[in-house]
């Protein structure tokens, strides 16, 4: 038989040969996996998918170029997506108004199942003999999964924080931009900005009263001070959001102060500005931290105001732009300003998915000093901003 080729935009070559080659049945040598320039993709999409079906169809009609390509519908109808995240989150002041008991509980599955065999393609697992799907595994690393920011990095004497594992999800789940981080800091930091309420506390002063990394307070003061945060209510239905979060707690560094309106009667959401400050220790290309921590604050606008998949008991139903609705221009922020903290000699910390978390949760904080109401459960659609403020 020929040599299968494959030319996909992969994120890993030899990953999707070996996960092609167990699908063909043949060892790695004889797949050729050749990497192709496509559109961006932070996390797991149906590139690997979209080579399997290709490898597929070649390997049995050998000397004849095949070429596939998934169309939209069929790609956001197969491809994997972030997995559901619940969190409960629990705290309570001393006389002092400090933090001295924090519990967090997190409930999600895996997070990333990318580089996989072949289970992990969807071709494979439709042959006369499947494949099966791997089981999913917790992983407990550094870098965190489900887990990722979890732990806070303020300074609480007490606290609890447990990952609670779920096996099975409904829909085909992967890695999503940031993992677990996204859901934990915007829970995270929703729940600070509540506990400054409870202790009578500016929002930025309450943060910076449980920060010892100097860094860290350098990032919160720098986004409140060039945001002109001064604790004032803002104009009546706009609001001020603030939000922190150290990526990974061991990567960059990362404040962000937003103002937004909020409509009551349509429950829209516009977010009219954005000042970030970031650490991501000694700079390389300023201009490309600027663009990832402006891209990703728009990304994760769009996530937080916009996107959500729709699926029933057999299939996704959102499966184009209209049923799975993203960020468009006219809602794109006034003003994005991002300020960064030089730090000649540190080690490089990374800056691609530092905005995410902060980005989320600054807009919760906007929305609830705006409207007085909390919203819990993302996105922030304007029915659920519409029925959260009517029923305040």
């Amino acid at each position: 038989m020929a040599r299968p080729r494959a030319g996909p935009p992969t994120q890993g070559v030899y990953p999707d040969r070996k996960a092609i080659a167990e699908m063909l049945r043949l060892p790695p040598e004889r797949v050729r996996v050749i990497h192709t320039e496509g559109s961006g993709c932070y996390g797991h999409n149906g590139a690997d998918d979209a080579a399997a079906d290709a490898a597929l169809i070649a390997s049995k009609l050998p000397g004849r170029p095949v070429r596939v390509q998934w169309m939209r519908e069929q790609e956001h109808a197969g491809e994997p997506y972030g997995p559901a995240m619940m969190i409960e989150a629990a705290a309570s002041l001393d006389g002092n108004g400090r933090i001295d008991r924090w519990t967090f509980d997190v409930w999600s599955n895996t997070h990333t199942t990318r580089p996989g065999g072949a289970g992990a393609l969807l071709a494979a697992r439709h042959l006369a003999e499947p494949f099966p799907a791997e089981p999913a595994a917790m992983q407990i690393t550094p870098a965190g999964n489900g887990d990722r920011n979890a732990i806070p990095l303020y300074a609480i004497p007490n606290s609890r924080v447990l990952w609670h594992f779920l096996p099975d999800m409904p829909l085909r789940v992967s890695a999503l931009r940031s993992l677990g981080a996204y859901a934990n800091v915007f829970a995270l930091e929703s729940m600070m900005d509540d506990l400054a309420l409870l202790a009578g506390a500016d929002p930025v002063e309450f943060r910076l009263r449980h920060l010892e990394d100097p860094r860290a307070r350098r990032v919160v003061e720098m986004a409140a001070e060039r945001f002109g945060w001064t604790g004032a209510a803002p104009a009546p239905g706009f609001g001020h959001g603030f939000a922190f979060a150290r990526y990974k707690n061991h990567a960059a560094y990362l404040a962000l102060a937003v103002e937004l309106s909020v409509d009551r009667g349509s429950g829209r959401v516009r977010m009219t500005r954005a000042t970030a400050a970031i650490d991501s220790g000694e700079i390389v290309n300023p201009d490309g931290i600027r663009n990832q921590t402006e891209g990703g604050i728009i990304q994760a606008m769009s996530w937080t105001l916009f996107e959500r998949v729709a699926y029933d008991d057999t299939r996704v139903t959102s499966v184009d732009w209209a049923s799975y609705p993203i960020l468009r221009f006219a809602s794109v922020p006034d003003r994005i300003d991002v300020h960064i903290v030089e730090r000649p000699g540190e080690p490089f910390l990374g800056t691609g998915e530092a905005a995410q978390g902060p980005t989320a949760a600054a807009i919760g904080n906007a929305i609830r000093a705006a409207t007085g109401r909390r919203l819990r459960d993302l996105p922030f659609t304007p029915d659920r901003v519409r029925e959260s403020t009517a029923a305040g």
